[in-house]
């Protein structure tokens, strides 16, 4: 018989012993090792190298223990910028990794400091469908009282009801948008 096994939450994500026992006696400390992806991304010259460490950090942003780390080294900010960039794979990750990090209300407010909103408001007209999924859980996550009059523009509204008469990969994310936001 088959087992299956249990994932608990309290395995989902890193702490200071976890993070001890997986990068074992010679690994690099997970502030050293973003810290060295951070480098590679502003010294990399080709497309693809940033692409991957975006994605790479992107990854790490779904862990709080990785919360105080992203903030110190500027990752976020880092997000934001690639958000600019005419490469859609380089702004899909990195507004992934925001969607990922911004649930976190510290980090919704560095987003949201930094004039982050506009720049991901954007991404909700991208032509890749996970640009376009990752901006409305972004959006979802910063619609603040500091930002809800920045986000609830009657065109981001408009867009969401849109998304949300769509098919089922923006539909259920548009719909708990407008129902939390909107429907009020």
């Amino acid at each position: 018989m088959n087992r299956i096994k249990i994932l608990h939450y309290s395995n989902m994500f890193t702490n200071d012993q976890r993070q001890k026992e997986r990068t074992g006696k010679y690994g690099s400390p997970r502030l050293q090792y973003l810290q060295e992806l951070v480098a590679q991304f502003q010294n990399a010259s080709d497309e693809e190298t940033k692409e991957k460490v975006v994605a790479s950090l992107g990854n790490f942003a779904y862990d709080p223990y990785n919360y105080t780390f992203f903030r110190q080294l500027n990752i976020l900010e880092l997000f934001l910028d690639c958000l600019t960039e005419s490469n859609e794979r380089l702004v899909e990750f990195a507004v992934g990794g925001i969607c990922n990090a911004c649930a976190d209300p510290t980090n919704a407010a560095v987003v949201i400091q930094c004039d982050g909103i506009p720049l991901v408001i954007q991404c909700l007209s991208s032509p890749v469908r996970n640009t376009v999924n990752y901006a409305i859980g972004s959006l979802y996550y910063l619609c603040s009282a500091k930002a809800e009059d920045e986000i609830l523009k009657p065109e981001v509204a408009d867009a969401m009801k849109r998304f949300a008469a769509a098919d089922a990969s923006f539909s259920n994310l548009a719909r708990a948008f407008l129902d939390r936001y909107v429907s009020q």
